[in-house]
């Protein structure tokens, strides 16, 4: 398409001519299908004879037949252009042959793409000719047959990609192609004009082919990558409207929460409770709020239990938070208290002011429904409770009353029956009534309160309805209210509920006051209005199994952990108590301590052993350990039983104790939980890791469902050092801290034959059972009220999702690490983007959703039988979880996505933790694309979702890479232009010939990173789930935290990352560690990690902006800063990043105990054995590791020669050269470069005999001193052409020792090696200088570490925390 656009807008006007022209593409088509036939053939090499016959057969075929074509079509475009303009012969014959082959293709398309075609096609496949079509197409593969969706489907992303494409090839054409043709047609006609002031080879004489071939390279380069940017933006908004359609984000604060709650029954019946006749509907079908209220109460108790035990809430916010049953006899919903309380009393207030009449201040209270609910039920709960507790005369008395307050409220004549002034007394004698019913069981009292009670009511009465209700004398009122009888236990809820909803007078806005507890209820709240599939009876719903694969992660922390300091004084106790405040002060008020009594016991080893057990569990559940994990799962468990169990209550069938046992024995058949632990049979037996197996075992003990799968390794007895292997399966025994063994399977070897954690996920498939399978990683969690949701996901399998049942469920996740840090924020906003509306737009309507990790839920038989879940082929799968989705797919699976349920995800939370984690993935990436599944589904897919799955998979990481690769393009076209003059010449003739178009392309304005676009769907997210304020604030806070900075630098590890994966291959696991990060970093750490994949490019990207100051053609300096301004801040956040996202990274003290680490590190020589941490040289031979392969040396090479273009162009500029374009000097240059090397030697050199070597050393410094200056003073060399020359030759050191490292074998048989360390010793310090030296200089000025803190730990400020206070640690010199 290129190719066209560019074709007509270089041609004018619509001739016959033209058309011709543009009928090229057609032979390019051809071009393009025979170099990826003969692609095939070659790459196919070493696998003829293992290859069927058919398929070897298939592939020769394309070859021949595309061979033919482009030959054939060669031919006759070569005689149409030949032929004159009255003979249209061969014009008309190439038009019929393009035609005929195009109208072929979409004939077979629409017979592929049409159900009831395809079918008959299927029928027909005896046919010959349908035979022939189907073997040259590929159709007749087992593996990937039938990958064709319904024609809804495929009109629905088809018109996605349609105006994509649209888009893309619009802007291609308007800004991108167009401008340049003016400009392209100027350079061209200049010949004479252009002057060189370098030795030119190629462009002198052939239209300044070098000067075109930069000004185009930018844009055919952005013409490659902004396809994925066109598809970036518009999937955020179609997302974005999908999840609108959805009613994502209709409840997100406290507010809307409060607002809805009335409809949250009805809602939570009609969605997640089964629909049999127990359930009272009116003719309608609708539910009625009393019986709705009466289900959900129970399971919004749960919840909110569940809250309570996890420390999210206080025992008052329970309290506030909780539903009453609703069967207590009262005629109206009774609501939970949060939404009740201080509404009395506002009330009261209102109706005392009398500015209104009965009528109007009742419509007043309507309009506020809870305050209407409030008084409605202490008149009713006063009521019932004054039934209770009298008899006789009392009893009457009092409902006679009551009935009038409701008559006249009927009436509109309240204000005339009674005076309202008294109210308050009343309300004081009752809160005191309840008070004492609250208290206990005794009667002391309560007559006499009750006697009050009366004397306030009377009084409460108008003159008017006194005469209608008798005043009782004292002896009367003795006696009526002497028998007063206790209420049963079973109203003592009733009571208390009364008596708060009287007393509490405070507003219960903030309830919960925890940021997580109100985001879980309002996501799951939330989820009631969602579409969903109807949830079948327990006994009915699939079972699944859950399963996890563990290595030597954290299971739970010990004691020990927890109060051991880290080398900033801080211990994982001190920070999550500040991290986690209230939270903290929760589990305080659940174990009964404060917290100068805790720190006193734990700190003298007094604290009781159960309360040691609680401190570490609560410890562990706010980290990223395998308990939390099971915590989250057994949900399902206890989400299972509650459902069952009120269903069995619900048919009245069973007795109490029935029903637990029917409850539990469906939880056990419908759920199973199995954790592979791969090193649990060698952790019971190791000393290091028995602490580990003994949590497992304490894991088992508390949850009887779960289940331990391990890989157990035992000493052969027929072979001596022989051993064999067997999957086991146990359960805990008998409520002990011991295993009971299940199963015991004897394997042919060991099962870990590839990547380590597919191959422990595959050998304990075995041991789940059901019909589904949901795969969940260590550093997991789930919620209970998410749990309730389970059995309406399984039921998704027998959704309608197009041609095919859905395979893959896949699964909402929210990402808990985010409210840390800054850097954990922008992860958790990122992760969260993809998670959420990237996998929406990818399942609807593309079609092309794969498994990307765990949450996902599987149908178990049908991956059992095709294929697994896991491949674990050594290198090529270390991104395991994909290739379930790839195989799911090729084998006429479906994968869907939910988002009405959402699972806790744990992501890292530190710079050096992210950038692993990016590491891993770019280069599973880069190896997912050597991978057979990917070649499968490129071949096989329609053209569309192929683009599709490009765009979203491999093809996401090529336009990254493409992104930075831009960049240089970009400034190396500018920095040819500036050294070769012929920016300078043309920006002349440009002024001269007042050619506005070619001055507007020579001074292209590079002011914004392509990549700032992919943030565009994390704020459509924003703007979704929080509303568009809050995206705005919530946006302009990441960037004020610098969150571009931290997105550039990530830009930077996967490109280095995918790139160096593709050149060389080898990717590796990369562990990330899943601890808490406000440890610094060293400063040699963090060159160690970015060198080479940061900070190298960002100094290149640096002389190439420096060249470009020093001899641009720029006027101004303002034009110089739009240009550069984006590549300037790519390279200082590549350069800097590490050190802004390092805690205390700006501190002096740290600073020079960096310096004194990284020195030490440099200079230290190592030796055998010596690990990377401690030398340098060791570390600077494992950076080589990646080079094995010639193809790799000869690419190194290639990409290297760049850095010699410094040099050639530099050494024409000095002003001692006159404007001499001769090639010599460019050959002296090298000669220079060889003695700088050689007196590099001298001074590196070391002897026994010091005292001589160091006065020739000194001899030789000042003869070269000497030198440099009497050249200045003599000739016409000046400083600048010094410094200049300086600049020139170190990029070209830096190749050749590039060069060196990729032909390391060749340069050691030279003897070289040690000459070639030396120098990189040498780069490398100067190096790190360049970058240590801003710090320094930073850490000097307080201030600067003050505003890195506030920067980094930002979103802890937000919520109140000292993070001073962490930092500062528990260090003895720490400031009070």
């Amino acid at each position: 398409m290129f190719q066209a656009l560019t074709i007509i807008a270089f041609t004018e006007g619509y001739r016959l001519q033209r058309l011709k022209i543009l009928l090229s593409t057609g032979l390019t088509y051809f071009v393009m299908k025979l170099i990826e036939s003969v692609l095939d053939v070659i790459l196919m090499f070493g696998a003829y004879s293992s290859s069927r016959i058919n398929a070897v057969n298939g592939i020769l075929a394309h070859f021949v037949f595309y061979g033919a074509c482009c030959g054939g079509f060669i031919f006759l475009y070569l005689k149409m252009m030949l032929e004159g303009n009255g003979s249209n012969t061969f014009f008309r014959i190439y038009i019929l042959a393009l035609g005929v082959y195009v109208a072929v293709q979409l004939v077979i398309r629409f017979f592929l793409h049409i159900p009831s075609f395809r079918k008959q096609a299927g029928k027909a496949a005896n046919n010959r000719c349908i035979e022939v079509f189907k073997w040259l197409y590929q159709e007749n593969h087992f593996v990937g047959r039938g990958l064709v969706e319904s024609p809804k489907d495929f009109l629905r992303y088809s018109l996605f990609w349609v105006v994509v494409l649209g888009c893309k090839f619009t802007f291609s054409y308007f800004l991108q192609i167009k401008p340049l043709v003016p400009a392209t047609q100027a350079i061209t006609s200049f010949q004479e004009e252009i002057t060189y002031t370098w030795h030119d080879f190629v462009s002198k004489n052939n239209h300044n082919v070098m000067a075109v071939f930069f000004l185009w390279a930018p844009v055919v380069v952005i013409y490659l990558l902004d396809i994925s940017v066109w598809y970036t933006v518009l999937s955020a908004i179609w997302g974005g409207l999908l999840g609108a359609r959805d009613r994502l984000g209709e409840i997100r604060s406290p507010e809307m929460l409060r607002g809805r709650f009335e409809s949250f029954p009805v809602g939570f019946v009609n969605n997640l409770v089964y629909d049999d006749s127990n359930i009272g509907r009116s003719e309608t079908g609708e539910v009625s709020k009393g019986d709705s209220a009466r289900i959900f109460a129970p399971f919004w108790n749960e919840i909110i239990s569940c809250l309570r035990e996890e420390d999210y809430i206080s025992n008052r916010e329970r309290d506030l938070l909780r539903m009453p049953s609703n069967a207590v006899g009262l005629s109206l919903v009774q609501w939970p208290l949060f939404l009740l309380v201080s509404k009395v009393f506002l009330a009261m207030d209102l109706a005392m002011e009398k500015k209104e009449s009965s009528e109007e201040i009742w419509e007043k209270l309507s309009k506020d429904q809870y305050m209407a609910s409030a008084v409605r039920e202490v008149f009713e709960s006063v009521c019932l409770l004054l039934s209770d507790l009298l008899e006789g005369e009392g009893k009457k008395w009092f409902q006679g009353v009551f009935t009038d307050i409701e008559r006249s409220i009927k009436d509109k004549s309240f204000f005339a029956l009674f005076q309202i002034n008294n109210i308050q007394d009343v309300v004081k004698k009752i809160t005191a009534l309840t008070g004492l019913l609250v208290k206990g069981n005794s009667m002391d009292g309560v007559p006499s309160a009750v006697q009050g009670l009366y004397e306030s009511v009377y009084n409460f009465l108008s003159d008017q309805s006194r005469n209608e209700h008798r005043k009782f004398s004292a002896e009367e009122l003795k006696v009526i209210f002497s028998k007063v009888r206790l209420p049963k236990d079973d109203k003592k809820e009733s009571i208390k509920r009364l008596h708060s909803l009287l007393t509490i007078k405070e507003s219960a806005a903030t309830v919960p006051k925890n940021l997580e507890a109100r985001r879980r209820l309002e996501f799951f709240t939330n989820s009631l209005f969602m579409k969903m599939p109807d949830c079948p009876p327990v006994a009915a719903m699939k079972s699944f199994s859950v399963y996890t694969p563990y290595y030597e992660e954290i299971v739970m922390y010990s004691g020990k952990e927890l109060c051991e300091d880290n080398e900033d004084g801080i211990s994982t106790l001190f920070y999550l108590q500040k991290i986690f405040p209230d939270e903290w002060k929760n589990f305080l008020e659940k174990i009964g301590l404060i917290e100068a009594t805790f720190d006193t016991q734990f700190k003298s080893g007094a604290l009781a052993d159960e309360n040691l057990l609680k401190l570490r569990l609560w410890a562990s559940y706010r980290g990223q350990t395998l308990a939390r994990t099971v915590r989250g799962m057994m949900y399902y468990r206890r989400a299972i039983v509650l459902q069952s169990l009120l269903e069995a209550r619900g048919k009245g069938r069973w007795s109490e104790q029935e029903c637990n046992e029917r409850a539990k024995a469906y939880a056990d058949l419908k759920f199973t939980y199995v954790i592979t632990c791969q090193k649990f049979g060698q952790q019971k037996v190791e000393e290091k890791g028995k602490a580990k197996a003994q949590d497992i075992l304490y894991l088992m003990k508390e949850n009887e469902a779960l289940r331990i799968a391990y890989i157990d390794q035992v000493e052969s007895d027929g072979v001596k050092g022989g051993k064999e292997f067997y999957s086991k399966l146990v359960k805990n025994d008998g409520g002990a801290l011991k295993d009971q063994l299940i199963f015991s399977i004897k394997l042919p070897g060991n099962p870990i034959l590839g990547e380590g954690k597919p191959e422990n996920q595959n050998h304990a498939v075995i041991f789940t059972r059901g019909e589904a399978l949901q795969t969940i990683d260590m550093n997991q969690d789930n919620y209970f009220e998410e749990a309730l949701k389970m059995r309406n996901l399984l039921q998704e399998f027998e959704g309608n999702y197009g041609l095919r049942s859905p395979t893959i469920l896949g699964v909402r996740e929210h990402v808990f690490t985010g409210s840390v840090s800054s850097l954990a924020w922008f992860m958790s906003n990122q992760e969260t983007s993809f998670v959420t509306l990237g996998q929406r737009v990818l399942a609807r309507p593309l079609k092309v959703r794969m498994h990307y990790g765990h949450p996902d839920v599987f149908d178990r038989l049908f991956h059992l039988t095709r294929g697994g879940f896991s491949k674990a082929s050594k290198v090529i799968n270390i991104s395991e979880d994909i290739y379930a989705g790839f195989n799911s797919t090729l084998r006429q699976g479906n994968v869907t996505h939910h988002e009405y349920i959402q699972v806790g995800k744990g992501r890292d939370v530190g710079l050096n933790q992210i950038a692993m984690f990016e590491a891993k993935v770019s280069s599973g990436n880069g190896e997912q694309s050597l991978s057979r599944d990917v070649y499968r589904l490129g071949q096989l897919l329609d053209f569309f979702r192929m683009l599709s799955f490009y765009t979203t998979s491999v093809g996401y990481y090529v336009c990254t890479m493409l992104t930075v690769l831009v960049v240089y393009v970009f400034l190396y076209g500018k920095a040819y232009l500036a050294l070769s003059g012929v920016g300078q010449s043309l920006q002349d003739m440009a002024l001269l010939t007042n050619n506005q178009a070619l001055q507007s392309a020579l001074n292209t304005q590079f002011l914004l990173q392509i990549g700032v676009f992919t943030a565009v769907p994390m704020v459509m997210g924003f703007i979704l789930e929080q509303g568009v304020l809050k995206a705005i604030v919530s946006f302009i806070t990441m960037q004020l935290q610098l969150a571009s900075v931290f997105f550039t630098f990530s830009l930077g590890t996967r490109t280095h990352y995918f790139g160096r994966t593709i050149l060389h291959g080898g990717a590796k696991y990369r562990s990330t560690g899943r601890g808490f990060v406000v440890t610094h970093v060293k400063f040699a750490e963090n060159y160690r990690l970015y060198s080479r994949s940061h900070f190298v490019k960002a100094l290149e990207i640096a002389m190439l902006l420096i060249v470009y100051l020093a001899y641009g053609y720029e006027t101004t300096t303002i034009s110089y800063i739009l240009l550069s301004f984006s590549s300037w801040f790519l390279a200082i956040s590549w350069l800097f990043a590490p050190y802004i996202f390092n805690p205390s990274g700006f501190e002096w003290q740290k600073t020079v105990d960096d310096f004194d680490d990284w020195m030490g590190w440099l200079l230290y020589r190592g030796g055998v054995g010596v690990k990377t941490d401690d030398s340098w040289e060791a570390w600077w031979e494992d950076e080589q590791g990646h080079i094995r392969h010639n193809r790799g040396r000869i690419l190194e090479t290639i990409l290297s020669l760049r850095f010699f273009f410094f040099q050639y162009g530099v050494i024409y500029q000095l002003k001692v050269l006159n404007n001499n374009t001769s090639l010599a000097v460019y050959g002296i240059s090298w000669l220079i470069l060889v003695g700088i090397i050689l007196i590099f030697k001298v001074f590196a050199y070391r002897s026994k005999s010091s005292v001589v070597l160091r006065l020739i050393q000194g001899l030789l410094f000042i003869a070269i001193i000497g030198s440099l200056v009497a050249s200045i003073a003599v000739t016409s060399l000046t400083l600048g052409d010094v410094f200049a020359a300086l600049l020139a030759l170190v990029p070209t050191g830096w190749g050749i020792l590039c060069i060196g490292i990729a032909w390391k074998g060749r340069i050691k048989a030279l003897g070289l090696w040690s000459s070639f360390r030396a120098i990189a010793r040498f780069y490398d310090a100067a190096m790190g200088m360049v970058i240590f030296l801003p710090v320094a200089f930073l850490s000097w000025f307080p201030f600067v570490s003050t505003f890195q803190t506030r920067l980094l730990f930002n979103q802890a400020f937000s919520r109140g925390l000292e993070i001073s206070l962490i930092l500062a640690g528990n260090r003895p010199n720490a400031q009070s």
